[in-house]
């Protein structure tokens, strides 16, 4: 169960641009990376369904509510990312957004959600559109719901 502490012990994403990009924002204490050129992203850290061991991964985000919402797109690719498919298995979650950290619980949006927020997401990165028809899978919209 991943909550807002492990976000320093994590294992970083496998794609480098990622990792650094996580590490600058993480060893800012959010002051840098949470904005760049208009895109605000937040790290996630999940726990990996095989190892038990913290992940963690920076995303493009929007909002809905208190709520945060990310896209599983994975460059399009056909299989989902990694930390979509851990977080199916293990929902808790640790965040930090800007400076804010939280522990906060994962779901997939229902598809009437999904048909909403698809819109919005691709206003914010409009390559989603692109990654969405590269691939046949229907690409996940998640809500990340901050735990008080």
């Amino acid at each position: 169960m991943a909550v807002a502490a492990d976000l320093d012990r994590a294992t970083d994403s496998t794609t480098d641009w990622v990792a650094e990009h996580t590490r600058t924002y993480l060893t800012s204490g959010g002051t840098e990376g949470h904005e760049s050129n208009g895109l605000y992203t937040l790290v996630l850290a999940t726990t990996g369904r095989r190892t038990g061991e913290p992940r963690r991964t920076c995303l493009i985000y929007g909002t809905s509510g208190d709520d945060f919402v990310v896209v599983a797109s994975n460059g399009g690719a056909d299989k989902h990312p990694s930390w979509f498919t851990n977080l199916q298995a293990e929902p808790s979650v640790g965040v930090q957004v800007g400076t804010r950290r939280f522990t906060a619980r994962a779901r997939l949006a229902t598809p009437a959600e999904r048909e909403a927020l698809w819109p919005r997401m691709a206003h914010i990165f409009p390559l989603y559109d692109e990654y969405a028809q590269k691939t046949d899978r229907a690409i996940p919209i998640v809500l990340v719901t901050p735990q008080h």
